[in-house]
């Protein structure tokens, strides 16, 4: 009999590593915004970072991103960055430790948030939300795309610029912008009084004690399908079941 050929030992663990890894859905990241944006990733705890945790995004560019099954996590943007060659520097909203890669390292708040946890199977729905929980930076849409969509699959986000409208207490004036009056982002209350009430915590740690704010409503009101304080769960979290979600940064409507 003769012998059957031998398969290259690098062919072995290319195969390996393809069916060691299910991927479950793929994100692409646009930026529709009239400057630069560098967007960060934070996988959730027990999950895989996703393949780059931090990058830099031009004018109308987009960047496809896969992500494996189970994936949980946030993807934000950050804006006014500054990196030198060796990827440290520092953003002026939505840094993550100084650095481009933010490499397990969360969105220095105030920042617009997209959360998902992916289902761990074809049975197994996605949720998503769009959060403002943690102030407010940018404009930020979140939708189901791609074929075999399941579930309702529903856009969420906040298209307003909550910038214009924000409270002067709220506000976070950009450092080459303060003289002019530049607001570029919109802090939460939590973050800018640091009050139970307004985070949830402590004796208000429960839906019931914890109830919207007039700040809180202010997001509520411009951003009706975001998330606008910890326990806005009914009219903010959404499923589905997707092969793909287009997140975009200042889409200006919903798609």
């Amino acid at each position: 009999m003769g012998r059957s050929p031998m398969v290259p030992m690098a062919v072995l663990v290319y195969v390996s590593l393809l069916f060691s890894v299910s991927y479950s859905s793929t994100f692409v990241i646009t930026n529709n915004c009239p400057f630069t944006i560098w967007p960060g990733t934070l996988a959730g705890s027990g999950t895989q970072p996703l393949p780059t945790t931090g990058f830099r995004l031009d004018v109308g560019q987009s960047v496809r991103i896969p992500t494996a099954l189970g994936w949980s996590g946030r993807i934000w943007a950050r804006t006014g960055c500054n990196f030198d060659a060796n990827g440290a520097g520092k953003c002026m909203t939505g840094d993550c430790g100084g650095k481009l890669e933010c490499a397990g390292n969360g969105a220095a708040p105030p920042t617009s948030l997209f959360e998902i946890t992916l289902g761990h199977g074809s049975d197994d729905k996605d949720f998503y939300d769009v959060s403002l929980v943690d102030g407010y930076n940018l404009p930020i849409v979140a939708l189901p795309t791609g074929g075999g969509l399941v579930g309702a699959c529903n856009a969420t986000g906040c298209v307003a610029d909550i910038n214009i409208s924000c409270p002067k207490e709220l506000q976070v004036m950009g450092e080459e912008e303060a003289e002019r009056g530049g607001v570029v982002a919109c802090k939460s209350a939590c973050e800018a009084f640091g009050l139970d009430q307004y985070c949830c915590s402590g004796q208000f740690a429960n839906p019931t004690t914890c109830r919207p704010s007039l700040y809180s409503s202010i997001f509520k009101r411009a951003c009706p399908r975001a998330y606008s304080y910890a326990f806005d769960d009914g009219t903010s979290t959404f499923t589905c079941k997707a092969s793909e979600y287009a997140i975009i940064f200042c889409p200006g409507r919903y798609i």
